[in-house]
């Protein structure tokens, strides 16, 4: 045997040992072989690759963190429905969910449930195809997610290549799971970020969706993350008739699933197991905030379906809130990024489930007058969902005298603005100059369904408003390369990147300005709805209240509000020296019904695009009546490719799809626009 063909053999060998052991440790918890042992194999197997480059295998294990930093997250089309969860903490909406599914399926159906515990981690898509992972996002809507699959790919739980003794192995496998972080893992990870001067999270579930959304996936791999898969999204060649038998191929495929599930018939088993759920959850050494229900068998799902929001076969039985006792020291009212004041209770630290809580919300200033709750009171504190810290009650003590009623401030302790009352909440109606608004503003601003300016993140706003580069949302727009290379990250490059995708953002169609603005209620779909309605933003803003009503989905009460942004001085005057400068508002693209050029065609987008982003090239496709998918499928009509162009193009061929290049796909584009 040459010394190539040795290699070759040792690194496939040293491949499967590996990959072995990382199941048998990060899956099933059942190591075989030591610390040590283990090592050696895994710095064998690296040395071979680094000699053999040519020779190392897409899925070797050394390749779990090996990808350069991501500038952002691209969009991906989930392989079907990620669906919430309709829930409740009480009995009698346990008992409404099974009289419901009793009545769906019929009265001789026989109703079997599958119960599991509710994680409270971050929900995320896998996607393998021919057993390799391809592809992993985040929730998102349900429909969309964000595309992480290098951080998901550092995940030591999650399986790079199925297992390949497994049977039944689907061409394409679409997987759902949770990532949490495990109770102890959060712990030390917290004690690293405190020593290094940074802020720690808040809770693991924190933790895990912070870790899954770093853009560089070395953050990532350094971060104690586990995923539990619980069902199966789509499989291609591949038939279950029951939850359990999901849970099972889950399993032997090699993927995680969480060994506390058991079955039900009835609520009064439900409710048993909800209550040793209760009793035993901070022995789990994981956060669960509640159990999941699921009807077994996948026959009765199709038969009750599911709702625009959740399916009408599943159920969260969720636990009552964690409770404890401690004191109010001070209230403090907060700004949020809409204007909002938050009167705040800064109290003696408590810890709630794990969790040390000094902080909580007192909501609004008719929340703080009705529960009257003051500085120095005695009060139970809760976490809401397990997460948003809030003041349940006070708790009377005979004899101690009480401090003042708290008052809301008639100014805005950030910019001192005279705070205006809207419903409950007082609100500074600064919008665009408010120190503690502008950085939530900012990154609104430049978020993905705004102005979708690349690099303007929360901690990029952070910098220009806290260096005094952005006094007023305008003056983002007068901000040059060579003032930013002075700061920590950035360099020449991304100083010049960050000011180019400002002024790019700055040429926007009307629906993305309208939304970027950040008019109180108003988010992307109704930011649409006013574009397509009123077509200017001038027509917009000279809009009365009755005007906005007459768009569908508002009503008076929003429509009061958009009226009340636009007459505010402030408001105005910054939007005047925005259009007047530096913003150039686009014609908004055809709709699919005005064009339709692909009204009814499926595309899929692969590799990198020279002249337009992925984003433009969607928007343009989807303008045409095209329904972009992620993933290519026998529905496929046609795949663009760009450079680079992997395993989708061949799939593309293998199907018999048509392919077009970029340059196709640019002068069709082109022939379109000249009505060609």
């Amino acid at each position: 045997m040459t010394a190539g063909k040795a290699a070759e053999s040792r690194i496939r060998e040293l491949t499967a040992e590996v990959r072995h052991h990382d199941y048998r440790y990060y899956v099933l918890d059942r190591p075989e072989i030591s610390d040590e042992a283990y090592d050696a194999l895994f710095r064998e197997l690296r040395e071979l690759e680094e000699r053999h480059p040519e020779l190392r295998l897409p899925d070797s294990p050394t390749q779990r963190v090996g990808a350069p930093p991501l500038d952002r997250f691209p969009t991906v089309e989930h392989a079907a429905r990620m669906y919430s969860l309709d829930s409740d903490a009480r009995e009698e909406g346990l008992r409404r969910f099974d009289e419901r599914v009793r009545r769906g399926l019929g009265p001789d159906a026989e109703v079997t449930y599958v119960l599991e515990p509710k994680l409270d981690g971050a929900s995320v898509e896998l996607v393998y195809e021919d057993g390799l992972l391809v592809r992993a996002s985040t929730r998102g809507d349900g429909t969309r997610g964000e595309g992480i699959t290098e951080n998901v790919r550092t995940i030591r739980s999650v399986p790079l290549r199925l297992r390949n003794d497994a049977a039944d192995l689907p061409r394409l496998l679409a997987v759902r799971g949770e990532v949490i972080m495990h109770m102890d893992a959060f712990d030390r990870l917290n004690e690293r970020l405190l020593e290094s001067g940074r802020e720690p999270f808040a809770n693991p579930r924190n933790a895990a969706a912070g870790s899954l959304r770093q853009l560089d996936p070395t953050i990532t791999a350094s971060r104690p993350l586990h995923l539990f898969a619980y069902d199966v999204l789509a499989a291609e060649g591949v038939e279950f008739s029951h939850h359990q038998e999901v849970l099972q191929r889950l399993e032997g495929w090699g993927l995680s699933v969480n060994v506390q599930m058991r079955t039900a018939t009835g609520v009064e088993e439900i409710t048993a197991y909800h209550t040793e759920l209760v009793e035993g959850r901070d022995d789990l050494g994981y956060e669960i905030d509640g159990l999941v229900i699921k009807l077994d068998d996948l026959a009765g799902r199709e038969k009750l379906g599911a709702t625009s929001r959740h399916p009408r076969w599943a159920f969260a039985y969720k636990f009552p809130p964690r409770r404890e006792i401690t004191r109010v020291l001070s209230i403090l009212p907060s700004v949020g990024r809409t204007g909002k004041i938050t009167p705040v209770a800064i109290m003696r630290p408590v810890e709630l489930g794990g969790v040390t809580v000094s902080r909580a919300t007192l909501h609004n200033r008719e929340e703080v007058a009705r529960k009257d709750i003051r500085e120095g009171d005695r009060v139970r504190v809760q976490r809401a969902g397990d997460v948003i810290p809030q003041v349940v009650e006070r708790i009377d003590e005979a004899g101690r005298e009480r401090g003042d009623p708290f008052c809301m401030p008639d100014h805005c302790p950030s910019c001192g603005t005279e705070l205006i009352e809207r419903g409950p909440f007082s609100v500074c109606p600064n919008a665009f100059e408010c120190p503690a608004q502008l950085v939530g503003r900012l990154t609104h601003f430049g978020s993905r369904d705004a102005l979708d300016i690349e690099g303007l993140g929360e901690e990029t706003a952070r910098l220009l408003v806290g260096e005094g580069l952005v006094r007023a949302l305008p003056d983002l727009f007068r901000v040059r390369a060579e003032e930013l290379v002075p700061y920590e990250g950035f360099g020449p490059l991304s100083a010049e990147k960050l000011v180019d995708g400002i002024e790019r953002g700055g040429k926007a169609e009307l629906h993305r300005f309208i939304y970027a603005i950040g008019i109180p209620e108003v988010g992307t779909a109704v930011a649409r709805a006013l574009a397509d309605h009123f077509g200017t933003i001038e027509s917009l803003r000279e809009a009365d209240a009755e005007d906005l009503q007459a768009v569908e989905g508002i009503g008076p009460k929003m429509a009061e509000m958009i009226r009340a942004f636009f007459e505010e001085p402030r408001n105005s005057r910054l939007l005047d020296e925005l259009l007047d400068g530096p913003i150039r508002l686009r014609s908004p693209t055809k709709t699919a019904h005005e064009a339709g050029a692909w009204s009814g065609k499926t595309v899929v987008f692969t590799g990198s695009m020279s002249d337009l982003t992925r984003r433009e090239a969607k928007e343009r496709a989807e303008a045409l009546g095209a329904r972009v998918t992620s993933s290519v499928s026998r529905e496929t009509d046609l795949l663009v490719a760009g450079e680079g162009a992997g395993s989708k193009l061949d799939r593309a061929r293998a199907l018999e799809v048509e392919v077009w290049s970029e340059e196709d796909y640019r002068s069709f584009l082109d022939r379109s626009a000249d009505g060609g």
